[in-house]
């Protein structure tokens, strides 16, 4: 990802609204990009601050509040990521019962002199 792409989907992550493989390569590239980290950091402290403000929140940790937002967007990362390896042994072993089922029905046809 370039720091072009990095930095127009800097509000679509403060959002929430990046997809999976979107939220993957941006958050690869903040962490290799100091000068995109640090506009990433001013965004988000603009934004947390005015919502902040319009809510009359008395939270003002927001850099950890970002650092915290990096980590549950890492972990949903990691989540999406079990899940889909878990689809695949689910579909493999699927696959491989159903074949040994084939078999064993084939065996029992091959004693039965049906086949």
């Amino acid at each position: 990802m370039t720091c072009k792409e990095a930095e127009r989907l800097v509000m679509p992550y403060i959002n929430d609204e990046l997809t999976d493989e979107e939220l993957s390569k941006f958050l690869e590239h903040m962490e290799s990009c100091p000068d995109c980290r640090e506009e990433l950091e001013i965004y988000f402290t603009v934004d947390v601050g005015i919502r902040q403000l319009d809510s009359e929140t008395g939270n003002y940790n927001i850099k950890g509040a970002l650092e915290a937002t990096i980590e549950q967007s890492r972990q949903r990362l990691q989540v999406i990521q079990c899940i889909k390896i878990a689809r695949y042994a689910v579909a493999t072993i699927s696959v491989m019962a159903l074949f040994l089922t084939v078999l064993l029905q084939c065996r029992i046809w091959l004693q039965w002199g049906l086949l």
